[in-house]
């Protein structure tokens, strides 16, 4: 029996019906269409499907959606700046080479964002320990590292609405 929620997601409010066992990823992708979070292995384990909740990195696959009622949810494409300009951490990510395919690329820049809500000026450790749920299979992990110092350096609470 499918139940009516309301979820707030990217500072705009969503009403939704999901069953009690409908995951927040599914919600974003095929009921929302916001298709930025990516399922990658669908277990918690490659960090494809973060996003914020209550400005903290959460696993979209294992969340469930009516958990999130209530809570303030940022996906990939809540990052950008008004007028669609991308924030310091995007554009660290294009000028530091840390994006190929694509694929991880928003569970990375959520998960990074994340870090830098919490912790503006990281060691490299920190980063590194703190990107660990992240899976890249081509960019490399260094320059995504890379990125986010650059991105601590120009301060980032201002990308996230």
């Amino acid at each position: 029996m499918k139940k009516l929620i309301t979820l707030d997601i990217n500072n705009r409010i969503y009403e939704v019906a999901v069953n009690d066992n409908e995951l927040l990823m599914e919600v974003l992708r095929k009921k929302i269409g916001l298709t930025g979070t990516k399922k990658g292995c669908g277990d918690g384990d490659c960090g494809a499907c973060s996003v914020l909740i209550d400005g903290k990195t959460e696993l979209s696959c294992i969340k469930l959606a009516v958990a999130c009622e209530g809570k303030k949810i940022t996906t990939v494409e809540g990052l950008a700046l008004p007028g669609s300009q991308l924030n310091p951490l995007q554009d660290a990510f294009l000028e530091h080479g840390a994006v190929q395919c694509g694929f991880c690329t928003p569970g990375m820049l959520m998960s990074a964002t994340g870090l830098l809500l919490r912790n503006p000026n990281p060691t490299t450790d920190f980063i590194k320990h703190e990107m660990s749920g992240n899976i890249c299979r081509c960019t490399g992990y260094k320059r995504i590292i890379e990125a986010v110092e650059a991105a601590a350096q120009f301060g980032l609470k201002a990308g996230v609405k």
